[in-house]
């Protein structure tokens, strides 16, 4: 009788688990650790190895494979930036006393909302973490995308929600877009003013993220 997927799942948890933990594993250790027969960690193996969660060397042991790395390294990266954002996200509302938003590339196209320092005035956004918008048409989306006039800003009015205005920066590390911080802002709230107060305070919290996530990852 065929094993069930939920088995067959978790079998291939304890190989990868076997092999990151050991840093290389041959046949033998993973399926010792994980308690398979041999042929049945090598089926497994195998498919993991086609989808990149693993690679097999020269002579024939195992590692952590490309997808497997970016994954892990996606996951590490967030959660840095949730912590290296909080204290300029602060600054941001400290600046404006609007509610500053972290965002990250969300699934199909779409951009997620991980964090928030909430806004000091009694009108302001409502708590949108763990929610997603689509990156076209959106501050935050175009901000991923690098559509950023030279200010270091892009700002939008009535896109995602009516009567709000949305002010964005990137966070870039290694030469790429990772992230976003936002201030979502009542339209009626406004003006020339408040807008580049808005958008420079971003830039600044943007900018001492990124030089944090670069000297976190070693670059300089």
């Amino acid at each position: 009788m065929p094993e069930s997927s939920t088995r067959t799942v978790e079998r291939a948890l304890a190989l990868l688990a076997s092999v990151c933990d050991r840093g290389h594993a041959t046949l033998a250790e993973a399926s010792r650790d994980a308690e398979l027969p041999a042929s049945t960690a090598l089926r497994l193996m195998r498919t993991l190895e086609s989808s990149d969660f693993l690679a097999r060397d020269p002579d024939n042991g195992y590692r952590a494979g490309s997808r497997l790395i970016q994954l892990g390294a996606q996951a590490f990266t967030r959660e840095m930036l949730v912590s290296l954002s909080a204290e300029p996200m602060q600054e941001v509302v400290e600046a404006t006393g609007e509610s500053v938003y972290l965002s990250v590339p969300g699934p199909r196209d779409s951009v997620l909302y991980v964090s928030i320092v909430e806004g000091t005035h009694s009108v302001r956004h409502t708590n949108w973490v763990g929610r997603t918008i689509p990156r076209r048409g959106s501050a935050a989306g175009a901000a991923m995308h690098g559509d950023v006039p030279q200010a270091g800003y892009v700002a939008l009015e009535n896109t995602v929600e009516a009567d709000v205005t949305a002010i964005s920066a990137p966070i870039l590390t290694g030469g790429r877009v990772v992230a976003a911080m936002s201030t979502l802002v009542p339209t009626y709230r406004i003006d020339e003013a408040h807008l580049a107060r808005c958008g420079e305070a971003l830039v600044q919290a943007t900018t001492r993220v990124a030089a944090a996530l670069g000297e976190a990852d070693g670059h300089p």
